[in-house]
């Protein structure tokens, strides 16, 4: 058994927390973005920059923990209303296994500082991307095509979907 190493691994783990989850994802955005990220360190060096090819997503939802009682309401024996919370981003991130480095200049030994700062700043623009593209509207558009049917076919009722602090049908957006 000469050369082999003898490993000993222990390890605690600790459950941290515990969170209930209601939010009904609806919609997924994939955005493809280059950063160009430029930094001025001094006045007598060139500007730190890099270059980012940034793969991210955005998923949009309803939170069904916000619907209460009140917001179920029955007409005659055919027809029943449901008020939906208001569509939301659930979450929005940078995918680093499919995002990399292009070029980096005059970085100055700050590699790793000037990537984490195009990152974050890729992070914050795919929200704003998500938001400027539509995905709350899209969002709602598939809570009715999703829910209305699997209500109907629960209920044998007729299902009218409005969403909280909007009466109005969320508008239906082109086909991609």
């Amino acid at each position: 058994m000469a050369g082999k190493e003898k490993v000993k691994l222990t390890h605690h783990t600790i459950l941290d927390k515990i969170d209930d989850l209601g939010n009904l994802e609806l919609v997924r955005y994939n955005f493809k973005d280059v950063v160009e990220y430029e930094k001025e360190v001094s006045q007598w060096l060139p500007n730190s920059s890099s270059v980012l090819i940034v793969a991210g997503e955005a998923v949009g939802c309803i939170d069904l923990r916000q619907v209460t009682a009140q917001d179920i309401t029955f007409t005659n024996d055919s027809v029943i209303t449901v008020k939906l919370p208001e569509p939301e981003i659930c979450y929005f991130k940078v995918d680093h296994d499919k995002s990399k480095v292009f070029a980096l200049r005059n970085t100055y030994f700050q590699d790793a500082t000037l990537v984490d700062e195009g990152y974050k700043f890729a992070e914050k623009h795919i929200r704003k991307s998500a938001l400027d593209s539509g995905i709350l509207q899209q969002t709602a558009v598939n809570a009715d095509k999703i829910l209305k049917p699997l209500l109907e076919s629960l209920t044998g009722k007729q299902v009218i979907l409005e969403h909280k602090h909007t009466t109005q049908a969320p508008p239906v957006l082109p086909k991609r």
